[in-house]
């Protein structure tokens, strides 16, 4: 690299580090100084500056504390004591973000859950919350009436909107609230490793798991992240992520909140509308995760894509060959990509802005930075050890398990799940010395020599096949290169007297995709090992909240086409992808077909 442009690099990243380490120095577990203080002093600071907008409605930063302060004091008139938590169960809208800020005012723990859930699901996050009562909205209502009976205790539920049946309406008993804040003495023995919120994981490989975020963690976010965007009182942030998740209910609010900038919050994200709104708000950055950057890509062309004054993206999830068109397409001069999980410590920023990388911790740093990776072993599905039973180290290019030492301090400190067995599975002891602790992200990585680091699969999405290692994100990385594949979701599935899993790939496609070309594709893009056995076409991947991809039900359904509706095809030696047919489903689960 060119002496210059390496130490541009060098500049750039050390500004972002710099900044976002004079904004989160002072956090400690066991300082009174809480979340609620650090939004408290923002609104003092910019009481009657624009805080939020949310189909038509603005409102200050006054306004919106004073909306909070009606929440304090509608929980101190049920009694809610510090400790005890309040379900919130709703989209977006205004008064999100304003329920669980008042209700850390007064001590009170809120449980943000995924307004997607029902059933089984919603139940599960509703009892392991231990909560006392449920908020709704005239949308999640419903659902939580079909699932009261899955219960382990009735909750009170408290509506914004018409009250029927044992309904309490929730618009009334605020207006009765005071707006002015509640005395700082109902909170004064709560220090900064007291649980402020719950954040449940998104259960793509089964039932979510309630991430406990104490006040520590919540200032983490927010006030991490107000440093390393950068952000200004000038900035307009565009929030279409859910404010159940960390990245967009606190990473995001965090850059503008604590800034004196402002939000305009929708309640889902709709490629439709992204940038003529954007133009329209005059927004400035935005938030992205999972695949929301490539519905954008998706799109046809507007002029609206160009004439926006966005000057950054962040987000997660950015993949490498989406990135270099959302800067030249869409004219965005910065991408932050980071790496980040609601429930670890481990975090890392790309402030240098390298393709397809996820952040970096150079050689010259490597102390300052609590993140390693270690030899995985994925037929055992446990890191590697040596002889004398600790960890090997992966080196520049190996893939291995992303860990993050576990340490006192604010940074490094793990708070895990509410179920603490669960919590446990996450630490790895003895992994450099005895007697250490280390957080097991469950993330499958590889470092290059300059310290960037490049998310590879998550563990378990990594199969083996024919001998190899097959990552599924590689794979599926490829297959979207090929002519009328808009989505790709890639995992393994088990076939009749062979060892290991077979790549199956599902496909959302155009009407230009050819399932000939594709296969020639597929032959010359990928080694023999990695080339799907099985693709099936579907209309529509499913999605969490935050658009990560869900595998389980897929993997269920297998290749069977009595399960599978629309088309289904089999890789073939000689003819290459061919249709399953009931006769040829039944020759491979019987074990007679070559593979």
């Amino acid at each position: 690299m060119p002496l210059k442009a390496n130490l541009l690099r060098e500049w750039r990243f050390l500004r972002g580090l710099n900044r976002t380490l004079k904004r989160v120095k002072s956090i400690a577990p066991d300082s009174a100084n809480l979340i609620c203080d650090d939004l408290q002093a923002a609104v003092d600071q910019w009481r009657d500056r624009t805080a939020m907008t949310f189909e038509g409605r603005t409102v200050s930063y006054a306004e919106l504390d004073a909306i909070a302060n009606r929440f304090a004091h509608w929980g101190k008139g049920l009694n809610l004591r510090r400790g005890q938590t309040v379900a919130l169960f709703m989209p977006n809208r205004l008064e999100y973000f304003a329920v669980w800020y008042g209700l850390s005012k007064i001590g009170v723990v809120t449980a943000l859950i995924n307004n997607q859930l029902s059933g089984l699901a919603l139940a599960h996050c509703l009892n392991i919350s231990q909560a006392s009562c449920i908020i709704v909205d005239a949308e999640t209502s419903p659902t939580f009436e079909a699932a009261k009976g899955l219960l382990e205790k009735p909750l009170q539920q408290w509506i914004f909107g018409p009250a029927h049946g044992d309904q309490r309406d929730l618009v009334q008993a605020l207006k009765s609230c005071s707006q002015l804040p509640p005395d700082k003495i109902v909170r004064e023995d709560i220090r900064g490793r007291d649980t402020a919120l719950l954040i449940f994981t998104s259960g793509t490989t089964g039932l979510p798991k309630a991430a406990r975020i104490t006040h520590v963690r919540a200032q983490l976010y927010m006030r991490g992240f107000a440093g390393s965007t950068g952000a200004k009182a000038s900035d307009r942030i565009y929030v279409a992520l859910p404010l159940y998740h960390a990245t967009g209910g606190l990473c995001a609010l965090g850059a503008a909140l604590l800034n004196g900038g402002s939000v305009l919050l929708r309640r889902k994200f709709s490629a439709t509308h992204f940038w003529r709104e954007a133009v329209e708000e005059g927004c400035t950055m935005f938030v992205y995760i999972g695949e929301l950057c490539r519905y954008l890509v998706n799109q046809p062309p507007s002029d609206d894509e160009t004439r926006h004054k966005i000057r950054m993206a962040f987000g997660n999830g950015l993949r490498p060959d989406i990135w270099p068109v959302m800067k030249q397409r869409f004219r965005i001069p910065e991408i932050l990509e980071f790496y980040g999980s609601t429930e670890g410590n481990v975090s890392m920023f790309n402030f240098d802005g390298r393709e397809g990388a996820i952040g970096r911790a150079p050689k010259w740093l490597r102390k300052r930075f609590n993140v390693r990776l270690v030899q995985f072993d994925l037929e055992t599905e446990e890191p590697a050890r040596g002889l004398n039973g600790l960890c090997i180290e992966a080196g520049a290019g190996q893939i291995g398990e992303c860990v993050g030492q576990i340490g006192g301090d604010a940074r490094s400190e793990y708070t895990g799940y509410v179920d603490k067995a669960a919590s446990e599975k996450k630490i790895l002891r003895d992994v450099f010395e005895k007697g250490d602790a280390w957080f097991a992200t469950g993330d499958l990585m590889k470092t290059d020599a300059d310290g960037y680091f490049y998310f590879v699969d998550r563990i378990g999405d990594t199969f083996r096949w024919k001998g190899e290692n097959v990552s599924t994100g590689e794979v599926a990385e490829r297959l979207l290169g090929c002519p009328g594949v808009k989505e790709a979701n890639v995992y393994g599935v088990e076939v009749t007297g062979a060892e290991g899993r077979a790549g199956m790939a599902a496909l959302v496609v155009g009407p230009e995709f050819d399932i000939k070309v594709f296969s020639d594709g597929v032959v010359n893009e990928l080694p023999p090992y990695a080339q799907p056995l099985f693709v099936r076409v579907l209309p529509a991947l499913e999605t969490t909240g935050t658009f990560k991809t869900r595998k389980m039900d897929l993997i269920a359904d297998g290749y069977d086409p009595g399960k599978i509706k629309g088309p289904l095809y089999f890789h073939d030696a000689k003819k290459g992808y061919v249709k399953v047919t009931k006769g040829l489903f039944e020759k491979l689960s019987a074990g007679l077909v070559k593979i």
